[in-house]
């Protein structure tokens, strides 16, 4: 039995975070729980930290064990304080932590209207959103709006997707 396991059962609390049953194990940090709030997606985290997307889920996993380096990794990935990313117990995420993914959220909403706002008096109040969120949180300037591409296609882009010629090596491959 490893350390973790034994702190389990001697410092089992009514407070403790739930786990997995599969695992069974102490958890040593929120990094999921934080990367779902701040909006972060498995992709965009693979491109910022130059991971794997099994290893970002690996490391995300609130049992696994962590070196100190691949948490500042996480921390910077989701710009949030390091303790932030850790376990107490008793305590839910920090307030600022909440409010800045709130933020965060609302700002990729306001930046989503913008774009995709077709008459001038949407993509005025889009930017006047925008314009008034940074006025709140200038950080936020960096901030993209939610990503259009890769999620659900269209009828016509599925239509165009099918109409793609398929390369005979391809085909070959396939009835191996």
């Amino acid at each position: 039995m490893s350390v973790a396991d034994n702190w389990d059962t001697a410092h089992a609390s009514p407070h403790a975070v739930s786990m997995p049953a599969t695992t069974g194990r102490r958890p040593w940090h929120r990094i999921a729980e934080v990367r779902r709030q701040q909006g972060a997606s498995l992709r965009s985290l693979t491109r910022k930290m130059g991971l794997s997307a099994d290893e970002i889920r690996k490391q995300e996993d609130p049992a696994s064990d962590l070196k100190l380096s691949q948490l500042c990794a996480w921390q910077q990935a989701l710009e949030v304080p390091l303790a932030s990313l850790l376990i107490d117990m008793d305590a839910p995420l920090s307030s600022p932590v909440l409010t800045r993914a709130r933020m965060l959220r609302i700002m990729k909403t306001a930046l989503a209207i913008k774009e995709s706002a077709k008459d001038s008096g949407t993509q005025r109040m889009g930017m006047m959103m925008v314009e008034q969120l940074l006025e709140v949180m200038p950080e936020l300037k960096d901030v993209s709006a939610w990503h259009t591409v890769g999620q659900r296609r269209t009828q016509d882009e599925v239509g165009k997707i099918a109409e793609r010629p398929i390369s005979d090596s391809f085909i070959q491959d396939a009835l191996r």
